[in-house]
């Protein structure tokens, strides 16, 4: 009988091994038998006895039951490797699953540690660092540095003890400030600083300053934290409105009041926001309808021309050149005047007869024209929408002739209905002027070209324009020192009329303030 082969005791067999043994071993005694037959046919039948027949049946059933022992063998050696593979591999995920528990923990309690460690240095850094900069370069002011954290120890130490606090001893958690002189600021917030120098610092009067600080204090205010305390709001207010009625530059606010630079213009940027926020819905809006009846009653009395409702004038802002889109704000016009590349945003406004600003358009490149401006303001919106029917708006002769705006003739050879109509019209264009001019008179930072990113100026013009508003509704007096002159070169726009409505309009007006006797003969003389 043929000799199984040896295999490996953790040898693994598939039921597909075996079942290709079985028949190899079934072949191979089929092909036993075949010779028999063969020869049956090629030669002469052998007379074979019935004892030789016997052995060969008994050895056929000796060797199928040693096959079947073998499958059997086979089938628990297959079995038992099963159940020995199982358990190996539950036990690896028993120890793969107990490895990442214990890692998971390890690393938790790695970054807690870290961060702990982390923590206690930054609060050293942040106690000794300002001790360590300065103590490189003087060993003076390293002393006396030594002699204000010596002192701020002190003073937290007292205010501990008198704290009634349960963990006592237990030191507060403070920043180390910078100790800056506040003692002009002290000076013009005492009760005793003379009316006439408050103004010529802030441009307005004690009262005014205080009704903006109480109108601003509910969004302005901040609380003190366990670092360091927080400034005060009259100081808060008053950083900005120094800053844009002097536009010095912010280390000049700091020295003045005591405060780092980074901290005065965070503060410029959010008190201007307050005030655009909440003051400019309150003092810059559209007038309403009984408002809008004094606004005409007062201008036909000025200038004797119906249903005029504002003065519209546009101005420019200087900024210094953009990174981007810097042909856009290049203003050629004033460019060519000064000798001196010059960039510029647009401020387009209307005013009433008392130069207070009832709308305004602010952030426009300085390369557009103004009647481009006005296109886009939501002032042309809303006459679109109907609510400019029927009035007046009057501008320059950089805007064109529209059913809801008034401009003065621009041909060369006027009649003399024309010049009169021009001569009234123009005291109605002095109006937005001079309002512009005041703007900024009172607001030295639109003089000249700021600090601010461009994407923060519209919140800071609007914010001047809030204030001016303001200080023109409380009669606030200008400083007649503050002197400035406005020039703002006017385009003519490439269709000066756009309706002929609007023509015979104008017309219908020259002749009637020339037959009412309105209309003066100054231009003659």
């Amino acid at each position: 009988m043929k000799q199984l082969p040896s295999f490996p005791e953790n040898s693994s067999f598939s039921q597909t091994y075996i079942r290709e043994f079985l028949e190899k071993t079934l072949v191979q005694m089929n092909d036993n038998n075949l010779p028999n037959k063969r020869r049956r046919k090629r030669k002469e039948p052998i007379q074979e006895t019935p004892s030789n027949e016997n052995d060969v049946e008994n050895q056929g059933v000796v060797k199928t039951k040693e096959l079947k022992e073998i499958i059997t063998s086979l089938l628990l050696l297959e079995e038992q490797e099963k159940s020995e593979q199982e358990g190996f591999v539950k036990e690896e995920e028993e120890k793969k699953l107990l490895f990442e528990a214990n890692h998971k923990k390890t690393t938790q309690v790695m970054w807690d540690y870290y961060s702990d460690v982390q923590q206690h240095h930054s609060d050293i850094e942040q106690l000794d660092g300002v001790r360590k900069r300065k103590g490189r370069g003087n060993s003076a002011i390293a002393c006396a540095l030594g002699a204000t954290v010596v002192e701020e120890e002190k003073n937290i130490s007292s205010n501990n003890k008198a704290s009634n606090n349960s963990e006592k001893g237990a030191p507060q958690r403070r920043l180390w400030v910078k100790n800056r002189s506040k003692a002009w600021w002290d000076q013009c917030n005492s009760p005793d600083f003379p009316e006439e120098e408050f103004k010529k610092a802030f441009r307005m009067g004690k009262d005014t300053f205080e009704l903006i600080c109480n109108e601003l204090n509910s969004v302005v205010a901040k609380e003190n934290t366990m670092l360091r305390d927080a400034v005060p709001v009259k100081q808060r207010v008053a950083v900005c409105i120094w800053r844009l009625a002097t536009g010095e530059p912010l280390r000049l606010v700091s020295k003045r009041f005591g405060l780092g630079i980074s901290t005065c213009h965070k503060l410029v940027l959010e008190v201007c926001t307050a005030i655009r926020t909440v003051l400019m819905p309150k003092y810059l809006q559209w007038p309403d309808e009984e408002k809008m009846r004094n606004i005409k009653d007062e201008y036909e009395a000025m200038s004797g021309i119906p249903k005029v409702v504002g003065s519209m004038y546009t101005t420019h802002i200087p900024i210094i050149a953009p990174k981007i889109s810097v042909a856009a704000y290049f203003n050629k016009r004033h460019t060519e005047r000064n000798q001196k590349t010059s960039y510029s945003i647009t401020v387009q406004g209307v005013v009433d007869p008392r130069g207070v600003f009832t709308d305004v358009c602010i952030g426009w490149p300085g390369s557009m024209p103004d009647d481009q401006v006005l296109e886009k303001s939501a002032l042309f919106q809303r006459a679109n929408t109907g609510l400019l029917n029927g009035v007046w708006i009057v501008g320059s002769s950089g805007y064109p002739l529209m059913d809801w705006v008034l401009v003065p003739y621009t041909q060369q050879h006027l009649t003399w209905t024309q010049h009169a109509f021009n001569e009234k019209i123009g005291e109605v264009q002095r109006i937005g002027k001079e309002a512009f001019v005041r703007l900024k008179r009172r607001w030295s930072c639109l003089q000249k070209r700021t600090e601010v990113k461009l994407q923060d100026l519209p919140v800071v013009l609007g914010a001047c324009c809030v204030l001016h508003n303001i200080c023109e509704m409380r009669n606030e007096e200008m400083d007649p020192e503050l002197n400035f002159e406005l020039v703002d070169d006017e385009m003519v726009p490439e269709i000066q009329l756009r309706s002929t409505t609007a023509r015979l309009a104008r017309d219908s007006i020259a002749h009637n303030l020339l037959h009412h006797n309105h209309a003066g003969t100054s231009f003659l003389s």
